[in-house]
């Protein structure tokens, strides 16, 4: 039999998924080699592989003994391991798997968009209960692999816009960021920057557009002088403060897309010699632990990171037992926290 010949006249179509050996008859390997696939080990050449996925796609995979086969695991997987952003994930990732005596394991991609090859075939080897994505994505063929085994996907603070059926838990970016810039508004401020996040970030641009609203809303003009690129990191914080502070009409207020930002607008202004609040009032976005000890402590708007990652846990946990969410899209409420680092406009 050939492999352009259809399945065994079985009944089985599309919407009845093949078993290991009903695959390895259409892919005419043993189902020894079809079972390595299917639980992500190695020892498979890339062709044979490659034809096994294509045919688990076309087809479907139905597991013999689906409750005995997954491990009581929960896959975090974050974009970064670097800052306070994960340890507050992983705090409300383990409120939940703790009470369910489940483990977590922890991979970072090295700020890559997406995990490479190795990662896949070591969430398919372990087989955990489903894999939670933090401010990163997963290729269409990863997410089909873990579709075919019957592993769910949940995204949390997803880097772009999710498709409508794909569970994922984020924040109220966009009122996030109207609430920081209608502060400084009512401070007397109207020469407002932004320095924003990078431009695969959803959350960023729906803060960004949050400080757009706000400054039009108040009859301000937005400034395309005042917005400044940012990368959510403390050093581009840094560079594109002090591109603006050096600016002939330099801002009197910088909102900052994240916390780390915001730290690197205090070195900038510390290099120039500004005083926080009275010379450049400053705020961020997420409220991690740390800012609360910066100096003058920070105004920032929190983000509910601890229970945004409980909230995905229980979603993750739910599907992983096929039950139905009453939503696929969760977004929790930001709150603007006013600190030291803001004051009214200082005349010049």
């Amino acid at each position: 039999m050939s492999t352009a010949e259809g399945p065994p006249d079985d009944g089985a179509t599309p919407s009845q998924p093949l078993t290991i050996a009903q695959l390895a008859e259409l892919a005419q390997v043993s189902t020894a080699t079809v079972s390595k696939v299917v639980n992500g080990r190695a020892e498979v050449g890339p062709e044979t592989r490659a034809l096994i996925e294509r045919l688990i796609r076309e087809h479907g995979y139905r597991p013999q003994r689906r409750r005995a086969t997954f491990a009581p695991l929960v896959e975090l997987v974050f974009h970064a391991l670097e800052g306070e952003y994960p340890t507050e994930i992983a705090k409300g990732v383990e409120q939940v798997t703790r009470e369910h005596r489940l483990a977590v394991v922890l991979s970072q991609l090295q700020h890559r968009d997406t995990p490479g090859r190795g990662w896949i075939e070591g969430v398919l080897s372990r087989r955990p209960l489903g894999v939670i994505s933090v401010f990163s994505g997963l290729t269409d063929v990863q997410r089909e692999q873990l579709a075919t085994r019957g592993i769910p996907l949940v995204l949390l603070d997803p880097r772009g816009d999710p498709a409508p059926q794909a569970p994922s838990v984020g924040a109220s970016n966009w009122n996030g960021g109207l609430m920081a810039t209608r502060h400084l508004l009512d401070l007397g401020h109207r020469r407002i920057a932004a320095i924003t996040g990078p431009d695969c970030a959803l959350s960023g641009r729906a803060r960004l557009d949050g400080f757009r609203t706000a400054l039009d809303m108040a009859g301000v003009p937005v400034d395309p002088e005042l917005i400044g690129p940012g990368d959510f990191l403390v050093e581009g914080g840094l560079a594109q403060a002090e591109r603006l502070l050096r600016l002939p009409s330099p801002p009197t207020a910088i909102f900052t897309c994240n916390d780390g930002q915001a730290s690197g607008v205090y070195r900038a202004a510390h290099r120039l010699g500004l005083r926080i609040p009275e010379d450049l009032s400053v705020v961020g976005f997420d409220d991690l632990p740390a800012v609360r000890w910066m100096n003058p402590p920070l105004t920032t708007v929190r983000q509910p990171l601890t229970a945004m990652a409980a909230a995905a846990t229980d979603m993750l946990l739910k599907l992983s037992r096929g039950e139905l969410l009453p939503r696929h899209r969760v977004e929790l409420g930001t709150e603007l926290i006013i600190r030291e680092s803001t004051g009214p406009v200082r005349q010049r």
